[in-house]
């Protein structure tokens, strides 16, 4: 319960000001916003949401070596919440430490949290999909409510009236929606600090010891060198090839250690495969926030009819206007608690029987293939006006099935995998994956277009192509991959 509610929170500060972040950026300054380009807009968001998951990886090191996990996620939730309260205040110069409290605050907190969730489960528990579904449901709670929240407060216009009409300034809305986040991860420390007793036999500090200090500066140094890469290649555009390495190093270890005789180097190798798949999910899947966000504000039919209700979900509209895009955002974690118990229920229904993880990996890659697929017709309809929000609602639907198949699986599956005493560095490289998605998914977005149809449709076909065939290469390796996890199912 203590888990589950402080990941509630998490979750809802994140994508609180996740779902309006490009929005915010993109704005022009007069409006309150940041004035980016769509270019630039789109690449400061996948380096932020990459540097989100990357830093996952020293701070699963750091908890395993120095805090141990419950001391990590607690230092981390107070980073994420002074994170967001800076973004709150309205300076130009508070958006970048803001963001960097949350990513260094997230990266202490998100590996660490599903570690001590696997921890409550003993070896060869086949109760430990369902509960890590379980606590994806947490997730998707505080995904569902804060784009409402957080996007009510930030974009819509009913709520910059009343700072008109109260003294305040309506453009500076973007910000109470930050604040917004920032309470609500306060409210996810409380709870964390008052029900920490129940957590007494998890997330405990290693053994007393000598620290390995120097390959804690080895894991930073790593970190910040890759994090110096990433906006090379951002920056220069010679070095844009660099953005190939995401891939084609694990692709390469992956080879290196599959193909050798060590039984750690083969479910090393193991991971790899999964973390390579993953980062194609990612890559089409966290578009959700760039160019599905943008497609969404500027492509979509958001009036609400003429004469019909003048609220949404419990927030007030004029009758006629359009609902904050940002709303959109909470589609996907609507879905994901109707049908995570449903996948929950399938997992323990089938037991030994149910599909292996390579396979469900398949499955992931297949359905977030069909999303993409979706969107290339209404692509072309966007040249008669505005498209139907159904379409984008169809492409969440499919895309929540393929995230049930992949991402409480792959947490499960790497705390399987992974050896004893390395856990949250473990979960540390599942959530480079992400990292890596992000990435991909913001630069992938730097190209989109309101006013080409069909380039607009040929961007989607085109990737909904190469995610198919990585599921189709997938598909081909699952005996070997199986073979590679060993006694790990």
């Amino acid at each position: 319960m203590t888990l589950y509610f402080t990941e509630m929170w998490e979750r809802f500060s994140y994508y609180g000001m996740r779902a309006f972040l490009l929005y915010f950026m993109l704005a022009p300054v007069a409006m309150g916003g940041l004035g980016f380009s769509i270019a630039k807009g789109t690449l400061v968001y996948g380096t932020y949401t990459m540097a989100v998951y990357l830093l996952s990886i020293p701070g699963g090191f750091i908890s395993d070596h120095f805090l141990g996990a419950h001391r990590s996620v607690l230092i981390g939730a107070v980073g994420i919440a002074l994170g967001h309260f800076v973004l709150a205040t309205p300076y130009a110069q508070s958006f970048a430490l803001g963001l960097s409290l949350i990513v260094v605050g997230t990266g202490l907190l998100k590996p660490n949290i599903s570690a001590m969730v696997g921890e409550l489960y003993g070896p060869g528990d086949e109760r430990r999909d369902a509960g890590f579904s379980i606590f994806y449901m947490g997730i998707n709670l505080g995904a569902l409510l804060a784009p409402l929240v957080c996007g009510y407060l930030a974009q819509s216009v009913a709520f910059k009236e009343w700072l008109s009409t109260n003294g305040h300034d309506p453009n500076s809305s973007w910000h109470w929606g930050f604040a917004a986040s920032g309470i609500g991860m306060t409210l996810g420390i409380t709870q964390y600090v008052l029900g920490h007793r129940r957590l007494a036999r998890v997330g405990r500090p290693p053994d007393a010891g000598p620290r390995p200090w120097p390959k804690l500066w080895m894991v930073l140094g790593a970190t910040a060198a890759l994090i110096a890469v990433v906006i090379s290649s951002d920056l220069v555009p010679a070095l844009a090839w660099l953005r190939y390495l995401y891939l084609g190093i694990p692709l390469a270890a992956i080879a290196w250690f599959g193909l050798g005789k060590n039984p750690s180097g083969k479910r090393i190798a193991a991971i790899l495969v999964f973390f390579a798949a993953a980062t194609v999910f990612w890559a089409i899947y966290e578009q959700a926030g760039s160019t599905i966000a943008l497609f969404g504000e500027s492509l979509t039919d958001r009036t609400l009819p003429n004469g019909g209700a003048a609220r949404l979900g419990g927030f007030r509209f004029s009758v006629g206007s359009p609902f904050p895009a940002s709303f959109f955002q909470s589609v996907n974690s609507a879905f994901i608690l109707v049908m995570a118990p449903a996948f929950g229920w399938l997992w323990l229904k089938l037991g030994t029987r149910q599909p292996s993880s390579p396979v469900k990996f398949v499955l992931g890659l297949g359905f977030v293939c069909l999303s993409f697929l979706l969107m290339v017709p209404a692509s072309y309809l966007t040249a008669r006006g505005l498209v139907s929000p159904w379409w984008i609602i169809g492409l969440t639907f499919l895309q929540t099935a393929g995230e049930l198949c992949i991402s409480p699986v792959g947490l499960s599956l790497m705390t399987k995998l992974a050896p004893e005493k390395l856990v949250g560095f473990s979960l540390g490289i599942w959530f480079l994956a992400s990292a890596y998605g992000n990435k991909l998914a913001g630069i992938l977005a730097g190209g989109f277009t309101a006013t080409d149809p069909s380039r607009l449709a040929h961007s989607f076909l085109s990737e909904a192509l190469w995610t198919g065939l990585t599921a189709a290469i997938l598909l081909a390796l699952v005996p070997w991959v199986r073979k590679l996890m060993g006694t790990v199912k």
